[in-house]
């Protein structure tokens, strides 16, 4: 057997047999327990977690509570969580605090800064435990947690997609030399029912239903962006946490519903400089609720205009070498940000600020000497 060869079957075996020992803790209790954590942006009443107790009940959870913060959230007995609201995010971040959107979803990304848990799960209160074909309710944060500890491989497309899922592997013609992955930072699920349209879709196709099941997980490749959508989301807080900024939108800003889209931009432009993978497909939820499309539209309406000139930025961005941690990515990323954007609104150099503020917060509560010090000589300049 050559020397590629054996890259290529001990790297393949090794990933699943990681994976494997990691799901077969089951037997000894849920996977990653200890290391995860399940946030959830919230208005309401959390019911909808009744029908997830079977797979979120063993985890915890950080429950961030957007608008009145005098209102009281009711959560199912039984469930390991704390929750967090806008007094509380004022208290714990001070002045910083500006960086967190207000009524907003978006507001879910302070779940992201006060975790000390290596990975996170976000999933939104209108999202239901879908079915699989056979009619099986699907346990979403299972196969996130499988596509999480599997590695990713964005240099090269495999035509059958994740060669590490269970019944896949390489095809013939795959370099071997590729064949190892890299670490996968972020897991992007799906959703059965209510697609995540825009809303001039929304409003040409207003019965719309996704009823489209595909069982495939692939690894989005390297220099493609994609629209990151936060309602069913997995990642590695401690490989790609300082990036998932879900942007400045909601009260006040000119611009909402580009959170997520914002930060999965921001955050596949750094997993292509660092070497990470992103994964999308499986697990699928099912979305409940379509929002207004009215009311979508004012929100999205400048966005629509704005992101055929963001689109390009992010495409065509390049991070110069020394930027090697995440952070120092993030940096000079809103660096660019300022001076690419402006030009196209004033509010772009308003979330260039809030960028910087958000990876100081990030470094406060989540200390790194180096970081801050490269923190500190941007705020000064």
């Amino acid at each position: 057997m050559c020397r590629t060869q054996e890259i290529k079957f001990s790297s393949h075996s090794t990933a699943l047999n990681h994976q494997a020992s990691a799901m077969a803790n089951t037997k000894l209790g849920p996977v990653l327990k200890d290391e995860l954590d399940i946030v959830i942006p919230t208005i309401r009443n959390l019911d909808f977690l009744e029908m997830w107790r079977p797979f979120f009940q063993p985890y915890h959870l950080i429950i961030v509570q957007d608008g009145d913060p005098s209102k009281t959230i009711r959560v199912p007995d039984g469930f390991d969580y704390e929750l967090y609201n806008r007094m509380d995010i004022n208290r714990i971040l001070g002045p910083k605090a500006s960086c967190i959107s207000f009524k907003d979803s978006a507001c879910r990304c302070f779940g992201y800064l006060i975790s000390k848990k290596k990975y996170i799960f976000t999933i939104d209160d209108d999202c239901f435990v879908a079915k699989d074909p056979s009619g099986k309710e699907i346990n979403a944060l299972e196969q996130h947690i499988k596509n999480v500890l599997t590695p990713s491989t964005p240099f090269f497309f495999n035509t059958l997609y994740d060669p590490f899922r269970e019944g896949a592997d390489f095809v013939r013609g795959y370099p071997f030399t590729l064949r190892e992955g890299v670490p996968t930072a972020v897991s992007h699920g799906l959703w059965l029912n209510i697609p995540d349209y825009d809303a001039p879709t929304q409003l040409v196709k207003p019965l719309e239903r996704n009823t489209r099941y595909v069982n495939a997980v692939l690894t989005v490749p390297k220099g493609t962006l994609f629209p990151m959508c936060g309602m069913n989301l997995a990642f590695n807080r401690e490989l790609i946490g300082p990036a998932m900024y879900f942007g400045l939108m909601g009260n006040g800003q000119p611009i909402g519903r580009y959170d997520d889209m914002w930060a999965g931009w921001c955050m596949k432009v750094i997993c292509d400089h660092l070497g990470f993978g992103v994964k999308t497909g499986l697990p699928y939820i099912w979305h409940s609720k379509a929002s207004n499309p009215f009311t979508n539209l004012k929100k999205e309406y400048k966005g629509i205009f704005w992101q055929e000139q963001i689109i390009p930025f992010f495409q065509t961005v390049t991070l110069p070498k020394h930027c090697d941690t995440v952070q120092k990515c993030y940096i000079e990323l809103s660096k660019l940000v300022r001076e690419n954007l402006s030009s196209v609104d004033e509010y772009f150099v308003k979330l260039a600020d809030a960028m910087l503020t958000w990876i100081e917060a990030w470094n406060e509560l989540n200390p790194s000497g180096e970081e801050a010090t490269e923190l500190s000589k941007v705020v000064s300049e």
